[in-house]
């Protein structure tokens, strides 16, 4: 079995998603950043307004439109913690 991630995407007003996954993308501060399983620690600023993605095992993707907050990994997984957190609308 592939390694996984553990995750919580969490906004001011509640967890919105928690769950494994194989990888999570965000943009900081500092750019475009993907997390695999055994990505070194970090803490980042999220850019804003920004977009969270993350690819659940199986392959299945979600993405959550995102208004400022940190990304935070550590040996025990990911959290996103946003401001605020909805849904992001598919590109038409």
């Amino acid at each position: 079995m592939a390694q996984q991630l553990h995750v919580e995407l969490v906004s001011v007003e509640e967890k919105v998603w928690s769950g494994e996954a194989e990888m999570v993308v965000a943009r900081t501060t500092e750019g475009e950043l993907g997390v695999l399983p055994g990505h070194a620690p970090l803490l980042g600023q999220l850019a804003e307004p920004s977009q969270v993605r993350i690819k659940r095992v199986g392959g299945e993707q979600v993405a959550y439109d995102i208004a400022g907050g940190f990304l935070s990994v550590t040996g025990e997984g990911v959290t996103v913690l946003a401001e605020s957190a909805s849904p992001a609308t598919p590109a038409r």
